[in-house]
Protein backbone atom coordinates (compact mmCIF):
# COMPACT_ATOMS: atom_id res chain seq x y z
CA UNK A 1 0.00 0.00 0.00
CA UNK A 2 2.75 2.42 0.98
CA UNK A 3 4.55 1.60 -2.28
CA UNK A 4 1.39 2.30 -4.29
CA UNK A 5 0.98 5.61 -2.48
CA UNK A 6 4.59 6.57 -3.15
CA UNK A 7 4.15 5.64 -6.80
CA UNK A 8 1.03 7.78 -7.12
CA UNK A 9 2.97 10.70 -5.67
CA UNK A 10 5.83 10.14 -8.09
CA UNK A 11 3.47 10.15 -11.09
CA UNK A 12 2.90 13.92 -10.88
CA UNK A 13 6.04 15.68 -9.69
CA UNK A 14 5.75 19.46 -9.36
CA UNK A 15 6.07 21.08 -12.76
CA UNK A 16 8.72 23.59 -13.71
CA UNK A 17 6.65 25.80 -15.98
CA UNK A 18 7.29 29.25 -17.35
CA UNK A 19 4.45 31.70 -16.78
CA UNK A 20 4.11 35.29 -17.98
CA UNK A 21 1.70 37.90 -16.60
CA UNK A 22 1.08 40.61 -19.21
CA UNK A 23 -0.01 43.70 -17.34
CA UNK A 24 1.81 42.29 -14.31
CA UNK A 25 2.49 45.63 -12.61
CA UNK A 26 -1.17 46.71 -12.53
CA UNK A 27 -3.97 46.41 -9.99
CA UNK A 28 -4.80 42.82 -10.91
CA UNK A 29 -1.35 41.98 -12.23
CA UNK A 30 0.61 42.48 -9.01
CA UNK A 31 -1.45 40.24 -6.70
CA UNK A 32 -1.89 37.74 -9.57
CA UNK A 33 1.90 37.62 -10.00
CA UNK A 34 2.36 37.08 -6.25
CA UNK A 35 -0.08 34.16 -6.26
CA UNK A 36 1.51 32.59 -9.36
CA UNK A 37 4.98 32.95 -7.81
CA UNK A 38 3.68 30.86 -4.91
CA UNK A 39 2.40 28.05 -7.17
CA UNK A 40 4.68 24.98 -6.80
CA UNK A 41 4.34 24.29 -10.55
CA UNK A 42 5.93 27.61 -11.52
CA UNK A 43 9.68 27.54 -12.18
CA UNK A 44 9.96 30.89 -13.93
CA UNK A 45 7.72 33.95 -13.82
CA UNK A 46 7.89 36.92 -16.18
CA UNK A 47 6.23 40.23 -15.33
CA UNK A 48 5.52 42.33 -18.42
CA UNK A 49 4.02 45.82 -18.44
CA UNK A 50 4.31 49.22 -20.06
CA UNK A 51 6.65 51.99 -18.92
CA UNK A 52 3.60 53.94 -17.68
CA UNK A 53 2.60 51.19 -15.18
CA UNK A 54 2.10 52.27 -11.55
CA UNK A 55 5.46 50.69 -10.70
CA UNK A 56 8.17 49.39 -13.06
CA UNK A 57 7.80 45.65 -13.83
CA UNK A 58 11.45 45.17 -12.82
CA UNK A 59 10.51 46.49 -9.36
CA UNK A 60 7.63 44.04 -9.02
CA UNK A 61 9.98 41.24 -10.14
CA UNK A 62 12.70 42.20 -7.62
CA UNK A 63 10.12 42.39 -4.84
CA UNK A 64 8.70 38.95 -5.73
CA UNK A 65 12.17 37.43 -6.12
CA UNK A 66 12.56 37.59 -2.32
CA UNK A 67 9.72 35.22 -1.43
CA UNK A 68 10.54 31.68 -0.29
CA UNK A 69 9.64 29.88 -3.47
CA UNK A 70 11.70 28.17 -6.17
CA UNK A 71 10.61 30.40 -9.01
CA UNK A 72 12.89 32.87 -10.78
CA UNK A 73 11.19 36.22 -11.47
CA UNK A 74 12.12 38.68 -14.26
CA UNK A 75 10.52 41.98 -15.22
CA UNK A 76 10.11 43.29 -18.78
CA UNK A 77 9.03 46.81 -19.71
CA UNK A 78 7.96 48.29 -23.04
CA UNK A 79 7.35 51.89 -24.10
CA UNK A 80 3.77 52.87 -24.83
CA UNK A 81 3.00 52.76 -28.55
CA UNK A 82 5.65 50.13 -29.30
CA UNK A 83 4.69 46.69 -30.61
CA UNK A 84 4.98 43.66 -28.26
CA UNK A 85 6.12 41.37 -31.10
CA UNK A 86 9.30 43.49 -31.41
CA UNK A 87 10.10 43.43 -27.69
CA UNK A 88 8.87 40.22 -26.07
CA UNK A 89 10.98 37.47 -27.60
CA UNK A 90 12.96 36.73 -24.44
CA UNK A 91 9.96 37.25 -22.18
CA UNK A 92 7.59 34.87 -24.02
CA UNK A 93 9.87 32.21 -25.52
CA UNK A 94 9.26 28.90 -23.73
CA UNK A 95 6.13 30.11 -21.90
CA UNK A 96 3.54 27.46 -21.01
CA UNK A 97 0.93 29.86 -19.64
CA UNK A 98 0.37 33.55 -20.39
CA UNK A 99 -2.12 35.39 -18.18
CA UNK A 100 -3.39 38.65 -19.65
CA UNK A 101 -4.95 41.16 -17.21
CA UNK A 102 -3.67 43.97 -19.49
CA UNK A 103 -5.97 46.61 -20.93
CA UNK A 104 -7.82 49.65 -19.63
CA UNK A 105 -10.64 49.35 -17.09
CA UNK A 106 -14.07 50.62 -18.06
CA UNK A 107 -14.38 54.29 -17.17
CA UNK A 108 -17.62 56.16 -16.38
CA UNK A 109 -19.52 57.02 -19.57
CA UNK A 110 -17.60 54.46 -21.63
CA UNK A 111 -19.69 52.05 -23.67
CA UNK A 112 -18.71 48.39 -24.02
CA UNK A 113 -17.95 49.13 -27.68
CA UNK A 114 -15.49 51.91 -26.75
CA UNK A 115 -13.88 49.56 -24.26
CA UNK A 116 -13.69 46.76 -26.83
CA UNK A 117 -12.00 48.94 -29.47
CA UNK A 118 -9.25 49.96 -27.04
CA UNK A 119 -8.72 46.62 -25.36
CA UNK A 120 -8.95 44.48 -28.50
CA UNK A 121 -5.97 46.43 -29.85
CA UNK A 122 -4.01 45.84 -26.65
CA UNK A 123 -4.92 42.14 -26.57
CA UNK A 124 -4.04 41.72 -30.25
CA UNK A 125 -0.50 43.06 -29.70
CA UNK A 126 0.12 40.50 -26.94
CA UNK A 127 -1.60 37.61 -28.76
CA UNK A 128 0.43 38.36 -31.90
CA UNK A 129 3.66 38.13 -29.90
CA UNK A 130 2.50 34.86 -28.27
CA UNK A 131 1.65 33.41 -31.72
CA UNK A 132 5.25 34.01 -32.71
CA UNK A 133 7.20 33.16 -29.54
CA UNK A 134 5.04 30.67 -27.57
CA UNK A 135 2.39 29.33 -30.01
CA UNK A 136 1.59 26.28 -27.86
CA UNK A 137 1.09 28.21 -24.59
CA UNK A 138 -2.35 28.55 -23.00
CA UNK A 139 -3.45 32.21 -23.01
CA UNK A 140 -5.74 33.11 -20.11
CA UNK A 141 -7.59 36.28 -21.07
CA UNK A 142 -8.81 38.69 -18.38
CA UNK A 143 -9.01 41.64 -20.83
CA UNK A 144 -12.54 43.03 -20.82
CA UNK A 145 -14.96 42.67 -22.47
CA UNK A 146 -14.04 38.96 -22.36
CA UNK A 147 -17.23 37.96 -24.26
CA UNK A 148 -15.93 39.79 -27.37
CA UNK A 149 -12.15 39.77 -26.88
CA UNK A 150 -11.84 35.96 -26.65
CA UNK A 151 -13.72 35.21 -29.92
CA UNK A 152 -11.73 37.97 -31.67
CA UNK A 153 -8.35 36.59 -30.53
CA UNK A 154 -9.25 32.90 -30.99
CA UNK A 155 -10.38 33.52 -34.57
CA UNK A 156 -7.16 35.45 -35.27
CA UNK A 157 -5.21 32.45 -33.91
CA UNK A 158 -7.21 30.14 -36.16
CA UNK A 159 -6.54 32.38 -39.19
CA UNK A 160 -2.84 32.06 -38.41
CA UNK A 161 -3.13 28.25 -38.44
CA UNK A 162 -2.87 27.96 -34.64
CA UNK A 163 -5.19 26.23 -32.16
CA UNK A 164 -8.05 28.60 -31.17
CA UNK A 165 -8.61 26.50 -28.01
CA UNK A 166 -5.38 27.98 -26.61
CA UNK A 167 -7.24 31.28 -26.17
CA UNK A 168 -9.32 30.94 -23.01
CA UNK A 169 -11.48 33.50 -21.22
CA UNK A 170 -11.05 33.46 -17.45
CA UNK A 171 -14.57 33.46 -15.96
CA UNK A 172 -13.45 31.87 -12.68
CA UNK A 173 -14.37 34.94 -10.63
CA UNK A 174 -18.07 34.31 -11.35
CA UNK A 175 -17.69 30.78 -9.95
CA UNK A 176 -15.76 32.04 -6.92
CA UNK A 177 -18.46 34.62 -6.17
CA UNK A 178 -21.32 32.15 -6.61
CA UNK A 179 -19.59 29.70 -4.24
CA UNK A 180 -18.95 32.40 -1.62
CA UNK A 181 -22.47 33.88 -1.74
CA UNK A 182 -24.09 30.44 -1.43
CA UNK A 183 -21.76 29.70 1.51
CA UNK A 184 -22.90 32.90 3.23
CA UNK A 185 -26.59 32.12 2.75
CA UNK A 186 -26.35 28.47 3.82
CA UNK A 187 -23.69 28.87 6.52
CA UNK A 188 -21.50 26.28 4.75
CA UNK A 189 -17.82 26.38 3.85
CA UNK A 190 -17.46 27.70 0.27
CA UNK A 191 -14.50 25.33 -0.26
CA UNK A 192 -17.06 22.51 -0.48
CA UNK A 193 -19.39 24.35 -2.85
CA UNK A 194 -18.84 24.12 -6.59
CA UNK A 195 -21.34 25.97 -8.74
CA UNK A 196 -20.84 25.88 -12.49
CA UNK A 197 -21.30 29.35 -14.00
CA UNK A 198 -22.04 29.13 -17.71
CA UNK A 199 -22.67 31.54 -20.58
CA UNK A 200 -20.39 34.56 -20.59
CA UNK A 201 -18.60 37.00 -18.32
CA UNK A 202 -20.76 40.15 -18.20
CA UNK A 203 -24.19 41.11 -16.87
CA UNK A 204 -27.03 38.80 -17.84
CA UNK A 205 -24.66 36.43 -19.72
CA UNK A 206 -23.32 35.28 -16.33
CA UNK A 207 -25.46 32.27 -15.45
CA UNK A 208 -24.84 30.33 -12.24
CA UNK A 209 -26.32 26.83 -12.32
CA UNK A 210 -27.29 26.55 -8.66
CA UNK A 211 -29.29 23.35 -9.20
CA UNK A 212 -26.10 21.40 -10.00
CA UNK A 213 -24.56 21.89 -6.55
CA UNK A 214 -25.82 19.82 -3.62
CA UNK A 215 -25.57 22.71 -1.14
CA UNK A 216 -26.91 25.45 -3.45
CA UNK A 217 -29.96 23.39 -4.41
CA UNK A 218 -31.16 23.48 -0.78
CA UNK A 219 -31.77 27.25 -1.13
CA UNK A 220 -35.47 28.19 -1.39
CA UNK A 221 -36.62 28.69 -4.98
CA UNK A 222 -37.91 32.21 -4.30
CA UNK A 223 -34.39 33.31 -3.27
CA UNK A 224 -32.66 32.12 -6.47
CA UNK A 225 -33.48 35.03 -8.81
CA UNK A 226 -32.07 37.53 -6.27
CA UNK A 227 -28.95 35.40 -5.73
CA UNK A 228 -28.51 35.11 -9.50
CA UNK A 229 -28.58 38.92 -9.78
CA UNK A 230 -26.13 39.23 -6.87
CA UNK A 231 -23.56 37.14 -8.79
CA UNK A 232 -24.18 39.12 -12.01
CA UNK A 233 -23.81 42.50 -10.31
CA UNK A 234 -20.96 41.65 -7.94
CA UNK A 235 -18.40 43.52 -10.08
CA UNK A 236 -20.48 46.70 -9.88
CA UNK A 237 -20.77 46.25 -6.10
CA UNK A 238 -16.96 46.39 -5.85
CA UNK A 239 -16.70 49.45 -8.12
CA UNK A 240 -19.33 51.23 -5.98
CA UNK A 241 -17.67 50.22 -2.70
CA UNK A 242 -14.33 51.56 -4.00
CA UNK A 243 -16.05 54.87 -4.78
CA UNK A 244 -15.05 54.79 -8.43
CA UNK A 245 -11.34 54.49 -7.49
CA UNK A 246 -10.97 50.95 -8.75
CA UNK A 247 -12.67 47.69 -9.60
CA UNK A 248 -12.33 44.05 -8.54
CA UNK A 249 -8.57 43.53 -8.51
CA UNK A 250 -7.81 41.28 -5.52
CA UNK A 251 -10.68 38.84 -6.02
CA UNK A 252 -9.90 38.82 -9.77
CA UNK A 253 -6.26 38.00 -9.03
CA UNK A 254 -7.38 35.19 -6.70
CA UNK A 255 -9.68 33.80 -9.42
CA UNK A 256 -7.02 34.20 -12.13
CA UNK A 257 -4.52 32.28 -9.99
CA UNK A 258 -7.08 29.54 -9.34
CA UNK A 259 -7.50 29.23 -13.13
CA UNK A 260 -3.72 29.31 -13.64
CA UNK A 261 -3.18 26.64 -11.00
CA UNK A 262 -5.67 24.34 -12.78
CA UNK A 263 -4.03 24.87 -16.18
CA UNK A 264 -0.57 24.08 -14.75
CA UNK A 265 -1.86 21.04 -12.84
CA UNK A 266 -3.27 19.77 -16.15
CA UNK A 267 0.03 20.40 -17.93
CA UNK A 268 1.80 18.48 -15.14
CA UNK A 269 -0.48 15.48 -15.82
CA UNK A 270 -3.10 16.01 -13.13
CA UNK A 271 -6.43 16.53 -14.89
CA UNK A 272 -8.52 19.36 -13.46
CA UNK A 273 -11.95 20.84 -14.20
CA UNK A 274 -12.81 24.56 -14.25
CA UNK A 275 -15.43 26.69 -15.96
CA UNK A 276 -13.91 28.72 -18.79
CA UNK A 277 -15.03 30.66 -21.87
CA UNK A 278 -13.77 29.17 -25.13
CA UNK A 279 -14.63 28.05 -28.65
CA UNK A 280 -16.99 25.03 -28.54
CA UNK A 281 -20.24 23.57 -29.81
CA UNK A 282 -21.98 22.80 -26.51
CA UNK A 283 -24.73 25.26 -27.52
CA UNK A 284 -25.64 26.82 -30.85
CA UNK A 285 -23.23 29.69 -30.10
CA UNK A 286 -19.59 29.35 -31.25
CA UNK A 287 -18.21 30.58 -27.88
CA UNK A 288 -19.57 29.72 -24.46
CA UNK A 289 -18.40 29.36 -20.87
CA UNK A 290 -18.90 25.97 -19.22
CA UNK A 291 -16.90 23.23 -17.52
CA UNK A 292 -13.76 22.18 -19.35
CA UNK A 293 -11.05 19.66 -18.55
CA UNK A 294 -7.47 20.94 -18.42
CA UNK A 295 -4.85 18.33 -19.18
CA UNK A 296 -1.61 18.10 -21.10
CA UNK A 297 -1.62 20.81 -23.75
CA UNK A 298 -4.46 22.85 -22.19
CA UNK A 299 -8.18 22.16 -22.73
CA UNK A 300 -8.56 18.46 -23.51
CA UNK A 301 -12.35 18.28 -23.32
CA UNK A 302 -15.39 20.55 -23.10
CA UNK A 303 -17.98 18.99 -20.81
CA UNK A 304 -21.75 19.00 -21.50
CA UNK A 305 -23.97 21.54 -19.72
CA UNK A 306 -25.78 18.87 -17.70
CA UNK A 307 -29.35 19.16 -16.44
CA UNK A 308 -30.91 22.61 -16.03
CA UNK A 309 -34.13 23.28 -14.13
CA UNK A 310 -36.99 25.35 -15.53
CA UNK A 311 -35.68 28.69 -14.23
CA UNK A 312 -32.18 27.98 -15.60
CA UNK A 313 -33.47 26.85 -19.00
CA UNK A 314 -35.34 30.15 -19.39
CA UNK A 315 -32.33 32.14 -18.14
CA UNK A 316 -30.05 30.36 -20.61
CA UNK A 317 -32.14 31.59 -23.53
CA UNK A 318 -31.97 35.19 -22.19
CA UNK A 319 -28.22 34.96 -21.66
CA UNK A 320 -27.68 33.66 -25.19
CA UNK A 321 -29.42 36.65 -26.80
CA UNK A 322 -26.96 39.10 -25.21
CA UNK A 323 -23.95 36.81 -25.61
CA UNK A 324 -24.63 36.29 -29.33
CA UNK A 325 -24.32 40.05 -29.96
CA UNK A 326 -21.09 40.29 -27.97
CA UNK A 327 -19.57 37.29 -29.81
CA UNK A 328 -20.50 38.88 -33.15
CA UNK A 329 -18.54 42.03 -32.20
CA UNK A 330 -15.47 39.85 -31.69
CA UNK A 331 -15.94 37.87 -34.89
CA UNK A 332 -16.33 41.06 -36.95
CA UNK A 333 -13.05 42.38 -35.50
CA UNK A 334 -11.22 39.15 -36.41
CA UNK A 335 -12.51 39.35 -39.99
CA UNK A 336 -11.03 42.79 -40.50
CA UNK A 337 -7.69 42.09 -38.78
CA UNK A 338 -4.91 39.52 -38.88
CA UNK A 339 -1.81 38.65 -36.84
CA UNK A 340 1.63 39.57 -38.13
Amino acid sequence: KAKAKAKAKEATPAGNFKVCVCGGAGGIGQPLSLLMAMDPNVGELCIFDLNIAMVPPAGVATDLSHIERKCKVTGYSMEVGKNPIDHLEECLTGCHLVLVPAGVPRKPGMTRDDLFKTNAGIAKGIVEACAKYCPTAVLGMIVNPVNSVVPAMAELYKKKGLDPMKIVGITTLDVVRANKFVGEITGKNPSFINIPVIGGHAGSTIMPVFSQDKIAKTIAEDKIAELDKHVQNAGTDVVDAKGGKGSATLSMAYAGARFGKSVLAGLAGRRSVECAYCKNDVTDLPYFAQKVVFGEGGITKVLPLGDLNEYETKRLEEAKVQLKLEIETGLAYAESESLA
